[in-house]
This record gives structure tokens, sequence and C-alpha cells, in this order.
């Protein structure tokens, strides 16, 4: 039996996304049907500063807040850089790419297709969820990260 290999891609702006930008562009994502997986990428945006004088206090960045996905509330963990996407064809793309000249019309952005999200369970997956790990979260582990990845559930 052979394993499918899906393709990904990944979307690429020229600055950081705010949270209102970030919440627009995951609304029009899952409203594509199409897409399997996708990680937000970014510097973190603790909920306390971790190093320095202020160490322990709390982090008032204000690009950490909830956004709306769907009818989903999620927490902001990073300010938003790249969208890394896995696909069930390729015939997915050019829908993303009108979703993204419909959102990012003040800046550019580039789709670049390639191999961007681990596909086999690596050992920070093994540690994090064990031998039984659910395969649809494979690769999105963050060996700092105390708490799991959150799943959207689009539309099927």
């Amino acid at each position: 039996m052979t394993k499918a290999t899906f393709p990904q891609c990944r979307i690429v702006t020229e600055r950081l996304l705010n949270p209102e930008t970030t919440e627009h562009l995951l609304n029009k994502l899952v409203e594509l049907p199409g897409i399997r997986r996708m990680v937000l990428n970014g510097p973190r945006l603790p909920v306390t500063i971790t190093y320095g004088p202020a160490k322990g206090l709390a982090n008032p960045h204000t690009m950490r807040r909830p956004i709306h996905v769907g009818d989903q509330e999620i927490d902001l963990h990073v300010h938003v850089g790249t969208v890394l996407l896995e696909l069930e064809n390729r015939d997915v793309i050019p829908a993303l790419k009108t979703a993204c000249e419909q959102i990012f019309t003040h800046f550019s952005f580039r789709i670049q297709e390639g191999k961007f999200m681990k596909t086999e369970p690596s050992l920070v997956d093994y540690c994090k969820y064990g031998p039984d790990a659910d395969t649809s979260i494979l690769g999105l582990a963050d060996p700092s990260s105390k708490s799991r990845p959150t799943i959207i559930q689009g539309i099927k």
C-alpha cells in the first residue's frame, strides 16, 4: 500500500499580519474545500514576559487577542507572518490565490509550492502525543509549547 502525498504550499506576506487581517484570511480559508491542515507561523507572543528585568510580568501586546474563525474563538499565540497549508490536491491553489488577492490589497504576497510540513511522526511528536497520536496533527508539535494544536473544523 502506498502512502498518499499531499501538495503543500506557503502563503508569505510582505509584512506581519495584524489580528483583523489574520481573522479575515482564516475565515476565507475555512470556506475553501480541500485544505487538510494549516499552520500559522511567526514570532511568539507570550502571555508573560520570559526574560529581562520585567520577567514574569504580564505582556500587554496588542497583537495577542482572541479572533473568531467560523464559529470558534481562537487565541493568537503568534504574530502571523506565514501560513503553511496542506491541500487535498493542486486544484485548490487557484481558489487560494483568489482568496488571498481579495484580502491582501495594500501589500504583496506570494504563494509558494513545496514541502513545508512534516509528513512522518518525529521524536517530538512521539514524546508529546505518544505512539497512538492522531495523524492529522503530525509535525505540528512545538517542543516548547505546553498546549496542543488548535483544530478548526472547516467545510467538508
